[in-house]
């Protein structure tokens, strides 16, 4: 069976790499009926928090990526890893190395002195005794010679020379393990068949396997996808928008709006840009992630997102938009349908913020600008707007017989139709981009429409 899993370290929240990860680990477990673990890395004591613990957990509910099996904590599995270095200590596979750090220091400058690349050279591997009041370190025994050969699922094969390794430390001198052991101890118990990440963790993989090969552990097969960048083809970071996952949510952008477009980062299906979960999860193969690394691009999250909103129901909308309308301080219940209201004005925004922030004129009159009411509120239009007025008491009140009302309005007063609607826009909403005029006015009703309109022609210039 296969499965996978997703390993944060809980040291902030989940960022944009971070949840690319733990989709394509989620979806090729799904994909092939496998399990999707979470496991969480939390051996630095020092910037591990609840909070990032927490900021895990929620980003990963928002966006649906449920888990089979954890959440499974490193610090709760520290006497299994003392157990496993203990048996490789036992087996001869590690020692203790006693270096002091200034012997450690002197050994790598005169390595460089030399011209080589400093690294650890096993001067404490045959040592038969202890140093008295030093705490050592226990040190992974590498192989001397041979290669360590990675047929990569996205990067190829990769061969890596031991010699090019040096002896990993696997426990520190107060016992606790180390992040590179812990994890092939993790991914050996939890029967790991694929580990998933990003390629940053390339390096780290012919240690892990030479340590799986020492215990007799099956090895898993690796996958390593290339790291996200900015457009500017810099390493991702916050100026680049590489926020929270919830920083999404709260800037009213929809999950599957966002799992879309990280599916889309550095994969393809053909030429597909919009598809449902369960489509990805049917299309997505390891082999078809790129080898190249993405470019995260702000502009084409947000034209996502544009066509999520477009085709989502209304009623759904309306729950999520809800905490962004009181931020505006709309009250939905005093007002026309915001299910009604949020179906015509969604077609023209990008996020749950930009909808509610466009829903304002429907439950409380905005103030035009003073410029706007000197450029459409001209005296020649005023005698039109008080005959539209009149008749607004009695027409019936429908956006086909509104419409019809401005036409002939502007037929009886000799005038095009943007000179009768442009103003009758900004006495109702204060705005000047609006869906049309008579769709506004059918929503808001009657009697706030007229009050709206009255008092505007009453500060009318003469």
């Amino acid at each position: 069976m296969v499965r996978t899993r997703f390993a944060p370290s809980p040291t902030g929240y989940l960022h944009i790499g971070g949840a690319r990860t733990a989709l394509f680990s989620w979806a090729y477990a799904r994909k092939h009926g496998g399990q999707f673990i979470l496991r969480i890395e939390d051996t630095d004591l020092e910037r591990s928090t609840e909070e990032s613990v927490q900021a895990i957990f929620d980003g990963m509910a928002w966006l649906g990526l449920d888990y089979d099996a954890g959440p499974f904590f490193q610090m709760q599995r520290m006497p299994r890893y003392k157990q496993v270095i203990n048996q490789l200590l036992e087996q001869g596979h590690a020692y203790h190395c006693y270096c002091s750090k200034d012997e450690l220091e002197a050994m790598r400058e005169a390595q460089r002195a030399k011209g080589e690349k400093p690294r650890y050279d096993g001067r404490c591997r045959h040592r038969t005794t202890s140093q008295p009041g030093v705490s050592p370190v226990v040190r992974f025994k590498s192989p001397l010679d041979g290669e360590v050969i990675i047929d990569d699922l996205v990067k190829g094969r990769v061969v890596v020379g031991n010699k090019e390794l040096d002896d990993l430390i696997i426990a520190r001198g107060d016992g606790t393990p180390t992040y590179n052991f812990c994890v092939v101890v993790d991914d050996w118990d939890m029967e790991i068949t694929h580990v998933i990440r990003g390629d940053d963790h390339l390096n780290n993989t012919p240690r892990q396997i030479n340590i799986l090969q020492a215990l007799g552990a099956p090895l898993p097969q690796y996958a390593h996808v290339p790291m996200i960048l900015g457009h500017d083809g810099e390493r991702l970071s916050k100026r680049h928008g590489a926020v929270s996952v919830m920083q999404y949510s709260e800037d009213g952008y929809l999950p599957e709006a966002l799992l879309n477009y990280l599916a889309r980062l550095g994969w393809a299906h053909g030429d597909e840009e919009i598809f449902s979960r369960d489509q990805f999860v049917q299309w997505f193969e390891l082999d078809s992630i790129s080898k190249s690394p993405a470019k995260f691009d702000p502009e084409k999250l947000s034209w996502v997102n544009q066509q999520y909103l477009k085709s989502a129901d209304n009623a759904r909308l309306v729950e999520l938009a809800r905490p962004f309308m009181a931020q505006d301080c709309c009250d939905a219940a005093h007002g026309p349908d915001p299910a009604q209201v949020f179906g015509l004005l969604k077609e023209r925004v990008s996020t749950l913020e930009e909808l509610a922030d466009a829903a304002v004129y429907f439950y409380r009159p905005l103030e035009a600008h003073a410029d706007l009411r000197k450029q459409h509120l001209i005296a020649a239009v005023k005698p039109a707007l008080e005959a539209l007025a009149a008749q607004l008491e009695t027409v019936v009140w429908s956006r086909e017989a509104l419409s019809a009302l401005i036409k002939e309005i502007c037929t009886a007063h000799s005038l095009k139709m943007p000179q009768v609607a442009m103003p009758l826009r900004v006495m109702i909403t204060g705005e000047t981009h609006t869906p049309s005029i008579d769709a506004v006015m059918a929503l808001i009703g009657r009697d706030e429409v007229l009050r709206r309109i009255r008092e505007h022609l009453q500060r009318y210039p003469a």
